[in-house]
C-alpha cells in the first residue's frame, strides 16, 4: 500500500513542540521526507535522528523565525537539498500572556514576528517553487482563540486572528496555482507550551489540565496527535477540494472566561 506522502518534501516549523513533533512523526510514517525546523538545534537534530532511526527520511534546518532572512534561508536550504517543497506547515508560534495593560512593546512585536510575519515570509519564499512544480499545500496553525477571542491574551489572540485572515486571503490568491492553503484552529492542547504556562502561573500542570478537561464538552482537552492528524489530512490529496478553510478543533468547547 502506497503511503500518502511518498516522495513528498514537507517543511514543518515549530517542529520540536508538541503539535510540531507529532506532525513530523505522522508525516514521516506516511513516507514523507520531513525537514524539521525550530530554534533549538539540539532538539531539531534529536528529532531528525529519531525519525531516521525509525526508517524515515528526515533532516533539519534551525531558524530564528523572528528574522526575515532566516525564513528565506529555511526555504532556500530545503530547495538546495531537495529541489522542492511539496508542503509547508507553518506551525511555529508563541503565546504572550496579558491584557493590553500588561502587554509590553516587545511582547506585542515578538508575537507578530513569530505568529504572523514568519508565515508571510515563508509563504512568499515557497510559493514560487510550488507554482513552478504545478502545485502544493500550505497548512497554518491559527487558534480557536483567534476566531472567538479569550481573555488576557491580546497579542496572541490578535496574531492568531490575523493568521486566519491571512490563510483565507492566501488561499484565494493561490488556488489558481493549484496551491491549497488551509489552517487548523485548535483550542487547548496538552503540549509542553500549555504546561509551562500553568507553571508560570504557579499551578501544578496535571491538576490544571484535569480541571481544564472538565470545561470541554467532549470531556478532555486535545492531544497533539489529534491536531497533527488534521494537519496531515489538509495537506493530503484526500483534502483536494479544501482550500481556504479554518478547521476549528475544540471538542465543542467555546472560548470563554
Amino acid at each position: 500500500m502506497r503511503n500518502r506522502f511518498d516522495g513528498k518534501v514537507i517543511v514543518i516549523t515549530g517542529a520540536v513542540g508538541g503539535i510540531g513533533a507529532a506532525a513530523c512523526r505522522l508525516f514521516a510514517r506516511e513516507g514523507a521526507h520531513v525537514v524539521v525546523s525550530d530554534l533549538d538545534e539540539k532538539r531539531c537534530a534529536a528529532l531528525a535522528a529519531e525519525l531516521s532511526a525509525d526508517g524515515a527520511s528526515a533532516d533539519y534546518v534551525t531558524a530564528d523565525l523572528k528574522q526575515k532572512t532566516a525564513c528565506e534561508m529555511l526555504v532556500e536550504t530545503t530547495i538546495e537539498r531537495h529541489a522542492k517543497v511539496d508542503v509547508l506547515v507553518n506551525n511555529a508560534g508563541i503565546i504572550p500572556r496579558g491584557d493590553i495593560l500588561n502587554t509590553t512593546d516587545d511582547m506585542w512585536h515578538d508575537a507578530f514576528a513569530v505568529n504572523m510575519h514568519a508565515l508571510f515570509y515563508l509563504s512568499r519564499a515557497v510559493i514560487p517553487y510550488m507554482r513552478d512544480a504545478g502545485g502544493g499545500a500550505v497548512v497554518n496553525t491559527s487558534s480557536t482563540w483567534g476566531i472567538h477571542p479569550g481573555p488576557n491574551h491580546v497579542a496572541y489572540v490578535t496574531t492568531k486572528g490575523a493568521v486566519a485572515s491571512f490563510t483565507k486571503s492566501l488561499a484565494r490568491d493561490c488556488a489558481p496555482l493549484n496551491i491549497r492553503v488551509n489552517a487548523v484552529a485548535p483550542n487547548e492542547v496538552n503540549t509542553p507550551m500549555l504546561r509551562s504556562g500553568f507553571e508560570i502561573r504557579g499551578l501544578e500542570p496535571d491538576e490544571a489540565i484535569a480541571a481544564l478537561n472538565q470545561t470541554v464538552p467532549l470531556g478532555r482537552i486535545a492531544e497533539p496527535e489529534e491536531i497533527a492528524s488534521t494537519v496531515l489530512f489538509l495537506a493530503s490529496e484526500e483534502a483536494s477540494y479544501i482550500c481556504g478553510a479554518i478547521v476549528e478543533i475544540s471538542g465543542a468547547k467555546a472560548v470563554y472566561g
